[in-house]
């Protein structure tokens, strides 16, 4: 019964440092949360001003490209007018049905077949019959 009796005491001291461990948890319960919760906070506060300042710095850089990317479509708009007229010029001035006509404008040579016809203003007809009588 001695063994019995002194294996008791073993026992106590074991479960005296457990309360005492349970205690000091439930004193302050939150304050491992607490902690990690603060380092988070603080860790994106630091990343969120990085960003922040980050795109501060852009916004400038990200301007001038705009303004850069306006004039090149604007140039490329004049390019495309001028490219599509030089298309239609070239398709007509190898057409062979346009040839008489483009080396008359290119030439300033008149068909003998055509009938030359000049305008005249009527204001100046109409000074010549008033001075012929």
């Amino acid at each position: 019964m001695n063994a019995i009796q002194q294996s008791q005491p073993h026992l106590q001291p074991s479960e005296s440092r457990r309360v005492a461990t349970r205690k000091r948890q439930q004193r302050h319960p939150y304050r491992a949360v607490a902690v990690e919760t603060t380092a988070k906070l603080a860790v994106n506060v630091v990343l969120s001003a990085a960003a922040i300042t980050a795109l501060v710095q852009l916004l400038p850089y990200h301007m001038s490209q705009q303004t850069k990317l306006r004039e090149i479509n604007s140039e490329v708009k004049q390019t495309e007018k001028r490219v599509n007229r030089l298309q239609s010029d070239f398709s007509r001035y190898f057409d062979p049905r346009q040839a008489k006509t483009v080396m008359q404008e290119q030439s300033h040579r008149v068909d003998p077949t055509q009938r030359q016809v000049v305008l005249m203003d009527n204001g100046a007809m109409d000074e010549e019959s008033s001075s012929d009588p």
